[in-house]
């Protein structure tokens, strides 16, 4: 939790200017590029509900019952979009340098595997001024949202390295728009929360046969095929606008004009 923390603390950025503000809404990056105006943390109250995270149920056991963090907790407060496509993490060999250069128009001289460090991105994009071009603008906006998911969306643990896979995603800021990030970066945290709490310390009062039989599913299939067993359900969100139930609707004239119905 503390590396967590410290990489937040680190690598946040001061607030966009809003010159640039429209770049942000177009890929519905603006409220978290703003986050840390309002958000505070509480590394004492953090610590606790990983302590209180359970990697069997993914939930947090607490004295009043179970709680999770569901998508909808993530919409509400990143305002990120959680329809649209879905985003993976895969990623094929590529000729980073290039790719650097046609989306960044600069070439950074340490690439690692397609990792490059944040404090670069920093000190090479500063803050766009009145006078600078739609271009530095563009490139400044895909630095900084490369800031946002490397320092604090989805961190890395070398606590200021980001991926370039991301750099991909932000070619063009109205196909970053309809882009399902909140579901990555919940799927993220999931994630990062069950490699806190690996099975030698997430120790539960229940048996295992009793979790299995309330919940029904185990969600420790380690050496299932993830991408394949979900892809079907992947096929179904990116077209779920194909599958809503549609009817007629009901109108009733008399009920319509009845004031005890309306009352």
């Amino acid at each position: 939790v503390y590396r967590v923390l410290q990489c937040y603390i680190c690598n946040i950025s001061g607030p966009p200017s809003t010159l640039i503000e429209n770049y942000f809404r177009e890929t519905s990056f603006w409220h978290v590029a703003n986050i840390d105006r309002w958000c505070k943390l509480d590394p004492k109250l953090i610590s606790t509900f990983i302590e209180r995270w359970r990697p069997e149920t993914h939930t947090f056991h607490l004295p009043c019952g179970e709680c999770t963090i569901t998508l909808e907790d993530v919409q509400l407060q990143l305002r990120l979009p959680v329809d649209g496509s879905v985003l993976t993490k895969s990623v094929q060999s590529a000729d980073w340098r290039a790719i650097c250069y046609d989306i960044l128009g600069t070439i950074l001289d340490n690439i690692y595997g397609g990792w490059i460090e944040m404090g670069w991105l920093r000190d090479t994009f500063l803050e766009p001024r009145n006078d600078s071009t739609e271009v530095e603008r563009i490139q400044y906006v895909r630095a900084y949202i490369l800031e946002i998911i490397g320092g604090y969306l989805m961190p890395d643990l070398s606590r200021n390295l980001v991926h370039m896979r991301w750099l991909l995603k932000l070619v063009d800021f109205r196909a970053v728009g309809e882009l399902s990030w909140g579901s990555t970066v919940l799927e993220t945290l999931y994630l990062e929360m069950y490699g806190a709490t690996p099975p030698n310390r997430a120790k539960m009062e229940v048996t295992p046969e009793v979790l299995d039989d309330e919940h029904k599913i185990d969600l420790r299939q380690s050496n299932t095929n993830w991408p394949v067993f979900f892809l079907e359900y992947i096929k179904i969100w990116e077209n779920q606008y194909d599958h809503i139930l549609t009817r007629e609707p009901i109108i009733v004239p008399e009920l319509a004009c009845a004031l005890n119905y309306i009352s």
